[in-house]
């Protein structure tokens, strides 16, 4: 019970930890120095750290309809995923991710931090966890909502309320991560999660991968 109640409280942006670890591994980089940590890259492809993004976009209008059939493909360093998007239980959510993606928002981003046996989670402009699109969007997940392997939702601070997202998301990676239901639901892993392995295998006790690796687009097709 006090390791989920530690991850919990992990799910979160802003936190002074969490940009104190990203300032020493982006130090670690550029000195190509590491721990044991720092190995193979596996099926991983070896990508630059991208240079951190200030971004400020308006909150996009409505344009997915509620229960229309949505797939992002997220092309990464580590191969290719699908997310079938719940359009049906989170328009509003799935509304902004797609807007994020047509825009090129996520283009050459990372995942940022890789928890084995918990989340791979990505989509900061800064590289660090706590930055955003310049817009965030509320819409309460499922009550009944669980958070098991392959469920994609929406990062928050533990300060916003239930259902607050701007572009940081997650993967889960646990048979069940314990997360009480207050994450925006993205939609589910449908297709290549062998990708989503190879990314949570870069991950390190400090939850930072290994090396970078790259959101290099993420494509919607309809229908």
């Amino acid at each position: 019970m006090e390791e989920q109640a530690t991850d919990r409280r992990l799910i979160i942006l802003g936190a002074f930890a969490v940009v104190a670890v990203a300032i020493v591994a982006v130090i670690l980089i550029g000195r190509g120095g590491g721990s044991s940590d720092s190995a193979s890259s596996g099926p991983c492809r070896e990508v630059e750290q991208p240079a951190p993004k200030q971004v400020t976009l308006k909150a996009p209008a409505q344009t997915v309809a509620k229960g229309e059939k949505l797939t992002a493909v997220v092309k990464t360093s580590c191969g290719t995923f699908e997310i079938a998007l719940d359009s049906a239980r989170a328009p509003k959510t799935v509304n902004s991710f797609v807007y994020l993606s047509e825009e090129g928002f996520y283009d050459d981003l990372t995942f940022h931090r890789v928890k084995p046996g918990f989340v791979i989670q990505g989509g900061d402009p800064l590289g660090t966890g706590v930055g955003g699109p310049g817009y965030s969007v509320t819409e309460k997940p499922p009550a009944n909502l669980s958070y098991t392997k392959g469920t994609v939702a929406m990062a928050k601070s533990s300060a916003d309320p239930p259902g607050r997202s701007g572009s940081q998301f997650f993967v889960v990676t646990a048979a069940d991560a314990g997360l009480p239901p207050e994450y925006a639901l993205v939609g589910k892993v449908s297709k290549g999660y062998d990708a989503v392995e190879a990314i949570e295998e870069q991950g390190t006790k400090a939850e930072k991968p290994k090396q970078p690796v790259l959101i290099e687009k993420i494509k919607i097709e309809k229908g």
